[in-house]
């Protein structure tokens, strides 16, 4: 059955899924009129990081505008002229938005199409035989959307009790200004003549001691509400943060692994959309939250009133930096590994690529990512935090490479096509241990700038563990060595499940 046919069956949650996979970017309507022809074409035929391959991808653009305009052609009657006009204006649309991309209508649809098919997959698969574990991953994500609708809630009563506090601490102000004012005018009676002092003195100071009560009541009022938000926000990214680990730690380690084995022949470690979408909503909610408690720091500035504020928004605006931090160099992955046995003087390609999207508006000045090639020695070294910048085992041609934000699907990406390792330095091996036996990794890092240069991030993260040969007679040999550490490999060598971890906790940010 065709998969349009199949998606438009979908309900609930899936059903929203896949209506959000369109937009201006590629209407619903080109979708539903064009389905049998979208299906029928060999998207997956295109490497999307090969740019010869804009070819093929301008033919595909070329034959689905003629394609809609067909099918404008063929409309008839009083609601078909209607259709005729708006696949018509669809057409024009396309064209002009991926005349000069194709690849990225390519990316686009591919997206889609899998997105469908994964949809469909789920829901197909929770009322069959293997349903219950369906069920088991649907209850986690249900548990996930529903601590991200918690955490909607207690940002918006946080943002709603924010401006209830400036509103007040406004008309304190207001009224402490008339405070000044009476006292100036009470200063002033020493001018007047007795007589006339007397007759203003006691209405001036009754006037004084009435406003000093309500000013006294309303700064412990205002204290008060700024204690409680506090406390809110002590809740909020004491709830983010146990979210972020169920994501980070759980979900994101867990595709790690799957992307691990599969270089070992097993199972397609799976798509990076859902995960993108929980990171991004991650992002959203942080940066919401640390702009609120920015704020109550900003009122507290310009209305100083003792207590114990002042050091609970210097905790909290310690914690909601360290857990963006936490997220942004987490989130920096790997999303396409090098080749795990690699030959010097040939090329090679490798994806990187940060899961918070455009959220952070980390895109507005373009990331370029580095990579080079460290030993497992030096591998060692680095997730200790040691100083490894000065050591080299090798060098790599066509090594970096910037980062490139695409509108259509959201993703923020850095593409190494044309990698080469021109030479390898290695270890003085004792023993018997042979060339295939010595490993090696890709280094990727970069540095992130996050809210207009806010905060600025140093992200590194490492490859899969790599096996340098020179000749193809090495080839079984390697390879054997990376089938052994991927399935058996210690934890500080290569394995997404703690050596990322750690190099997370390793990455610095500095306030500016």
């Amino acid at each position: 059955m065709a998969v349009w046919i199949q998606a438009q069956q979908l309900q609930g949650d899936a059903l929203h899924q896949m209506q959000s996979l369109y937009g201006q970017h590629f209407p619903i309507e080109v979708r539903h009129y064009l389905s049998q022809w979208i299906e029928g074409q060999l998207w997956d035929a295109i490497d999307l990081e090969n740019p010869q391959e804009e070819i093929k991808a301008k033919r595909l653009l070329d034959s689905l505008i003629q394609e809609l305009q067909k099918k404008a052609e063929h409309q008839v009657g009083e609601d078909g002229f209607l259709l005729k006009i708006k696949l018509g204006h669809y057409a024009s649309q396309l064209k002009s938005t991926y005349d000069r991309c194709p690849l990225e209508l390519v990316r686009c649809i591919k997206h889609i199409l899998y997105t469908e098919q994964r949809l469909v997959r789920e829901a197909t698969n929770s009322s069959s035989p293997v349903g219950s574990l369906m069920d088991s991953m649907s209850q986690k994500y249900h548990q996930i959307n529903q601590a991200f609708e918690e955490l909607r809630v207690l940002t918006q009563d946080t943002e709603n009790d924010l401006r209830k506090l400036q509103h007040n601490q406004e008309y304190f102000i207001i009224q402490y200004q008339e405070s000044l004012r009476i006292q100036a005018q009470l200063s002033s009676l020493a001018t007047l003549p007795p007589a006339d002092r007397q007759l203003r003195e006691p209405s001036l100071l009754s006037k004084r001691a009435t406003v000093e009560a309500w000013l006294t009541r309303e700064a412990n009022t205002l204290q008060k509400y700024r204690l409680g938000l506090a406390e809110k926000h002590q809740k909020t990214l004491a709830l983010l943060r146990k979210q972020q680990t169920v994501i980070l730690d759980d979900e994101l380690i867990q595709w790690k692994r799957r992307q691990q084995l599969a270089g070992n022949g097993g199972p397609p470690e799976g798509g990076l959309d859902i995960l993108q979408s929980w990171c991004e909503k991650l992002a959203e909610t942080i940066w919401q939250n640390r702009q609120q408690i920015r704020r109550a720091e900003h009122l507290r500035q310009q209305l100083p009133i003792p207590g114990p504020i002042e050091e609970m928004l210097t905790e909290l605006n310690s914690t909601i930096t360290d857990i963006i931090s936490t997220l942004v160099t987490s989130t920096f992955i790997i999303e396409k590994q090098p080749p795990q046995v690699l030959k010097t003087q040939t090329k090679f390609a490798a994806t990187v690529r940060l899961l918070v999207g455009g959220k952070l508006n980390v895109h507005m000045n373009p990331p370029q990512v580095k990579a080079t090639i460290i030993s497992e020695q030096q591998a060692k070294a680095l997730l200790k935090n040691e100083n490894t910048r000065n050591d080299i085992s090798g060098e790599i041609l066509n090594n970096n490479c910037v980062m490139e934000y695409h509108q259509t699907t959201g993703t923020l990406s850095a593409h190494f096509r044309n990698m080469s390792l021109k030479r390898i330095r290695r270890s003085d091996r004792r023993g018997a241990e042979s060339v295939t036996e010595e490993k090696f990794t890709i280094l990727f890092e970069s540095q992130f700038s996050v809210g207009g240069n806010e905060l600025v991030f140093q992200v590194k993260t490492l490859s899969l563990p790599v096996v340098v040969i020179v000749h193809g007679s090495q080839d079984n040999n390697a390879t054997a060595t990376v089938l052994w550490d991927n399935a058996f490999a210690e934890p500080v060598m290569g394995s997404p499940t703690t050596g990322v971890r750690n190099l997370r906790h390793g990455g610095t940010h500095f306030l500016k």
